[in-house]
């Protein structure tokens, strides 16, 4: 279970070098933009960032926004539907216990 101030912390927004550059898109600095973005990547774009050698959305979530439950929720999305509905499932889950 997350604590409050956890969750806060999982849904503030990185430092400016933290951001995650989609390839060709947009810059994410939360997981809203994370989440907001998904549905608008190509397919082209999602699997040059999660593939069977990397998933590049799982370790940004662990490594930068702290998140490990969501990370390795991430790490068996095979396709952005899957991930988008961890992502929303996780975001819903969070903002409720933030307040």
């Amino acid at each position: 279970m997350v604590a409050k101030d956890e969750a806060r912390k999982y849904l503030s927004d990185v430092a400016p070098e933290q951001c995650f550059w989609v390839n060709n898109g947009p810059i994410l600095k939360n997981l809203d933009a994370l989440a907001n973005t998904l549905p608008d990547l190509s397919d082209d774009t999602f699997y040059h960032h999660v593939n069977n050698e990397k998933n590049d959305f799982s370790n940004w979530v662990r490594d930068v926004i702290g998140d490990h439950a969501l990370a390795n929720d991430l790490l068996s999305s095979k396709d952005k539907y899957s991930a988008l509905r961890k992502v929303r499932n996780r975001l819903n889950s969070l903002k409720k216990k933030a307040g």
